[in-house]
């Protein structure tokens, strides 16, 4: 395992990472919401990477994992200033991002930020805009709670800890959407998407290629495809993916 580092972000955010040395382009990985690197889809990538002597990297968002702040107090736009931070100090050359869920909309934040630096994109149930379409679903109740307090705490499947929504996350959610227009991105983007994910329509995977304005975009549907495609035939398509797209864009 690579050695777990820190630096300090411009905007203040102590964040975690850990680095593996080697050739490119580069692949950085970057999760989802009230996740972290620990997961599954990053070890696997880290050792595919290591074995293979490419270089990689992952990371925790402030407020995540191993990297210092409250989470409540982060946002979409802080959390891809997180991502930019790593990217411009902790990499060099060419790289291809893959972003898990949340992971997904701030690597296409950070793909249009960094044209020159960012040559491929893969998504993993990649939810960009989620909270606009969250807010759309909550109840009038839910709504006026978040308005008067400030925040929204709700438990879910993926762990004892509670998902926390707060005002200032739906608001820089509305200010940071990319999917609703065209996304002027010309690389080599993949898109996989389980059909029976209950976090992700699979339709929204759709609406990003359509959005595209690259003609290098493919989706790739996982019929019966959960939310998370961590099992040993998601990670090997995931490496699969991974390595196709860093051969393509060398």
């Amino acid at each position: 395992m690579s050695e777990l580092s820190f630096f300090i972000t411009s905007q203040g955010s102590n964040i975690a990472y850990r680095k593996t040395p080697g050739s490119g382009p580069g692949v950085v990985f970057l999760g989802g919401f009230m996740s972290d690197m620990e997961g599954s889809k990053a070890l696997a990538l880290e050792a595919h990477c290591k074995a293979t002597g490419r270089a990689f990297v992952r990371f925790d968002y402030s407020g995540h994992g191993e990297s210092d702040g409250n989470f409540a107090d982060g946002t979409i736009g802080s959390w891809a200033d997180d991502a930019l931070a790593v990217i411009d100090r902790h990499t060099e050359g060419p790289q291809i991002l893959v972003g898990s869920s949340m992971g997904g909309w701030i690597s296409l934040l950070a793909a249009k930020a960094r044209p020159n630096r960012v040559k491929g994109l893969i998504g993993i149930a990649a939810a960009p805009d989620f909270t606009v379409r969250h807010w759309a679903e909550l109840s009038g109740t839910d709504r006026q709670t978040i308005l008067n307090t400030g925040k929204l705490e709700v438990y879910s499947d993926y762990g004892p800890d509670p998902y926390v929504f707060t005002r200032d996350l739906f608001e820089d959610g509305w200010a940071n959407r990319v999917n609703n227009g065209p996304i002027h991105l010309d690389i080599p983007v993949r898109l996989i998407q389980g059909t029976c994910d209950p976090d992700v329509p699979w339709q929204t995977a759709m609406s990003i290629a359509d959005n595209l304005t690259g003609d290098d975009t493919e989706v790739i549907l996982v019929p019966g495809g959960d939310h998370r495609l961590s099992g040993p035939c998601d990670l090997k398509r995931l490496i699969r993916v991974v390595e196709a797209t860093a051969q393509e864009v060398s």
